[in-house]
């Protein structure tokens, strides 16, 4: 049995959505109906990383192998566990792999900022995001980039849609994610399953058009900001099933600090783009409406002297 894939599709006029989607609506399909025809598309994998030693040298073999014409970007943030040093010795002996290494931490969102933009300055078509603890399948990676050479915006390995898992974590990790996509979901109207996946293709024009140069987040709410600047933009979302695998050398870098900037950062989208619109809306419809009745009276008056003066 074929895994399903959840393919979010421009508006046509006559759709009617149960609630604000942004221009973009969800359906599923079949895999091989989603499968493009391979192109040569510069391809460029985005990985950040900060005291990833133990598994950097893993990861950067593991891409190779699943991708051998893609090239490579680790964005360290001068781990002092010489994360950056081993990628660049794994580098030198399998080519086509940067070492962008930054003064310091700076963020998960600032790396990925740094990193495409790395990367739309020198042509790439598609940039791939990854992360370095090997929790990412690096063989789904072809799959991702096919979505988008079938015509897709961005593909999202999700782990909330058919075919989808989680096996390891424990259920209060469970409920936490599933309660903040759910969250960022319904706060933001957005029709993405796993809004807070980090393993994610992009074409880069769709990166410009969601001008993430200009995204605020620092943490991991920078994969919620940049699906929801790109779902505004109205740009196609596709959601590719995948089995999400927990680390098991090294640590999280998920603080409860980093999930409080994700919860008010959405809240505040939400207030800002949905709550206040819907309160100024009725003021510019009664603004309009305003123009039309002195227009009215205008026309009204015109007439009243046209046949009141006399020849």
């Amino acid at each position: 049995m074929t895994p399903s894939i959840a393919v979010a599709l421009p508006f046509r006029p006559n759709d009617r959505p149960s609630a604000p989607t942004h221009g973009v609506r969800s359906r599923t399909v079949n895999e091989e109906q989603s499968h493009g025809e391979e192109d040569s598309a510069r391809v460029l994998i985005v990985t950040p990383t900060y005291e990833e030693a133990p598994n950097i040298a893993e990861l950067l073999r593991r891409i190779r192998g699943a991708v051998p014409g893609a090239d490579i970007l680790v964005v360290d943030d001068a781990s002092p566990d010489g994360t950056g040093a081993i990628a660049r010795e794994v580098a030198s002996e399998l080519s086509c792999i940067d070492v962008l290494q930054r003064d310091g931490k700076d963020g998960l969102g600032s790396a990925y900022r740094a990193g495409f933009g790395y990367g739309i300055a020198r042509g790439y078509d598609v940039l791939i995001q990854i992360d370095a603890d090997l929790s990412h399948d690096a063989e789904v990676i072809p799959k991702l980039c096919a979505l988008i050479s079938g015509g897709a915006d961005v593909a999202i390995g999700s782990r909330y849609i058919t075919g989808g898992s989680i096996p390891h974590w424990p259920w209060y990790r469970r409920v936490l994610s599933r309660y903040g996509n759910f969250y960022a979901c319904f706060v933001l109207g957005l029709p993405i399953h796993d809004t807070t996946s980090g393993f994610r293709a992009y074409r880069a024009s769709a990166l410009e058009s969601a001008h993430y140069e200009t995204t605020r987040a620092k943490g991991y709410g920078f994969q919620i900001e940049t699906a929801y600047r790109a779902s505004l933009a109205g740009t196609s979302v596709v959601e590719y099933p995948i089995c999400f695998l927990d680390r098991i050398r090294g640590y999280s870098k998920m603080t409860w600090k980093i999930a409080a900037e994700e919860l008010l950062l959405v809240t505040w989208w939400g207030i800002r783009d949905r709550l206040l619109t819907r309160i100024r809306k009725p003021d510019a419809a009664n603004r309009q409406k305003q123009v039309e009745r002195r227009s009215m009276i205008s026309q009204a008056a015109r007439l009243f002297r046209r046949h009141t003066v006399r020849p």
